[in-house]
């Protein structure tokens, strides 16, 4: 079926730019998109905006001593200045806590798929007795994470405790200059 545009007079010019739409609806599914970034557009009009990919490739750029794996999660162990241990801890208190909740988030699921496995005496309630118990092992890794997660920070308070001194020396030195100010008797 061949659809007519029937319109004799030209179309209005667009505010916002760009050609119009020839129907409501792709007007709708061009607004949807970019409204609510792409997922009510995929869920309603079975469409996906567009996504740019950028890929950094600096094989020519390495730095001595630094590690070349792109799964790292961590900077390098490297704990020559307090910016680097900061650095270091809340690297891996981040790492841990984004992977405690996918950890979660995999125990969850792990327990409703293996709950619809019907036990193999008919015991009743038996397959989600059988669920929990073996997905409370991986709830108990995502547990473990998550205090991965505080014993960074922890780390990381622990040594501002302990070197407080030698902290606070270098601080002192290095505070900016105090801005000039204005002299009212010399006039």
């Amino acid at each position: 079926m061949a659809s007519h545009n029937t319109r004799t007079t030209p179309p209005r010019a667009r505010r916002g730019g760009g050609p119009a739409p020839e129907s409501k609806g792709a007007k709708f599914a061009s607004n949807v998109g970019s409204m609510a970034g792409g997922f009510v557009g995929s869920v309603a009009g079975g469409f996906v905006p567009p996504i740019n990919v950028t890929v950094n490739n600096n094989k020519s750029a390495s730095v001595p001593g630094a590690r070349r794996h792109a799964e790292s999660l961590l900077p390098p162990p490297e704990f020559a200045t307090p910016a680097q241990i900061r650095n270091y801890c809340n690297s891996l208190r981040a790492a841990a806590v984004m992977l405690s909740f996918e950890v979660a988030m995999g125990a969850e699921i792990l327990k409703a798929v293996l709950a619809t496995v019907p036990d193999p005496n008919g015991r009743m309630g038996g397959a989600k007795i059988r669920a929990f118990k073996v997905s409370r092992k991986m709830q108990r890794a995502a547990d473990e994470l998550r205090n991965a997660a505080k014993m960074a920070a922890a780390c990381y308070a622990q040594f501002q405790q302990e070197y407080e001194g030698e902290l606070n020396a270098h601080r002192h030195r290095a505070q900016r200059p105090q801005q000039p100010r204005m002299n009212w008797g010399a006039q």
